[in-house]
């Protein structure tokens, strides 16, 4: 496989779900036009990441994974023989989900994923957070590629991506829904770069509130042989505006710089990192919004 098409699809949500559903459906058929082999929406498209404080509603606002809602975009996909990854309020027990459903150009449901880090410290804190971290195979029309996903707030977090990249993935997908900013463009760089995984991410445009566009993608391609110094992996970043954004991944040149580059999983060695999986959280790191926080038995 020469290049990956991905469109990133930017675009200001309806105050429906069924508008989401037409203007989704109908941004995906304009993508298809555009050449893109994946269409990607921003963090929680259905609901336009518009969380309810009522849980009433926030569970009447949820659909399921075989709803009418995801459904439409499965048929999509396979009609124009384009991947679609729609995202969603996912209806779940007890509380709902923050998720990505990962379609293929067969209309197969091959990955998905429900965000593992909630933002416990906000409005996510009433939903059920994810349990772990998946990879799949994604038939293209251009071949195989293996896909990764972890959801805005995820990001934050380097263990995201480097499961991700142990298990596999050469292109992670981000849908997002914040404002994207010097540091938060740093940490997708930083993520593409110790991986060598390319990253694309999705963002809402400037109107919607806390949000400001600047989707962006990196193909994680730090170094080429023939450059004398080290080169800016970003593959395009979008303006604030409402849009399609292509990014277009060179996964040839990906593959082969894994093949013989230094980063990801070719010199680590996880026998140091015991302490990475230890679930105690001390001081200045506590919380008292923290759901899983951890305390001495005699606190």
């Amino acid at each position: 496989m020469k290049n990956l098409k991905i469109a990133l699809l930017q675009l200001m949500p309806k105050d429906t779900i069924d508008g989401n559903l037409q203007k989704g459906l109908e941004y995906c058929r304009k993508s298809r036009e555009m050449g893109a082999d994946i269409a990607l929406f921003p963090e929680m498209w259905s609901i336009g990441y518009n969380i309810p404080a009522d849980a009433c509603e926030l569970m009447s606002k949820a659909v399921s994974a075989d709803s009418a809602f995801a459904k439409s975009f499965a048929e999509l996909a396979k009609e124009l023989e384009m991947a679609i990854g729609i995202t969603f309020l996912e209806k779940y027990d007890p509380m709902p989900r923050n998720t990505l459903c990962l379609f293929d150009r067969f209309g197969n449901g091959v990955l998905t994923y429900a965000k593992v880090h909630t933002c416990d410290f906000d409005d996510e804190r009433r939903l059920t957070a994810g349990e772990d971290f998946y990879v799949a195979i994604l038939d293209t029309v251009r071949g195989n590629v293996k896909i990764g996903a972890m959801i805005c707030y995820d990001r934050e977090f380097p263990e995201s991506a480097r499961i991700l990249m142990l298990k596999g993935a050469e292109i992670i997908l981000v849908p997002n829904a914040c404002p994207m900013e010097i540091n938060r463009i740093s940490q997708l760089r930083a993520r593409a770069y110790e991986n060598m995984t390319g990253i694309a991410t999705v963002n809402y445009p400037l109107g919607k509130p806390d949000c400001n566009g600047h989707s962006s993608a990196f193909d994680g391609i730090a170094y080429r042989p023939s450059d004398s110094c080290s080169r800016d992996t970003l593959i395009i970043e979008a303006g604030e505006r409402e849009g399609i954004y292509m990014a277009d991944f060179p996964l040839d040149d990906i593959r082969e710089y894994r093949s013989r580059e230094v980063h990801g999983n070719a010199y680590r060695r996880p026998l140091k990192y015991k302490l990475m999986v230890s679930e105690r959280i001390e001081e200045p790191f506590i919380r008292v919004n923290n759901k899983n926080i951890l305390k001495d038995d005699n606190d």
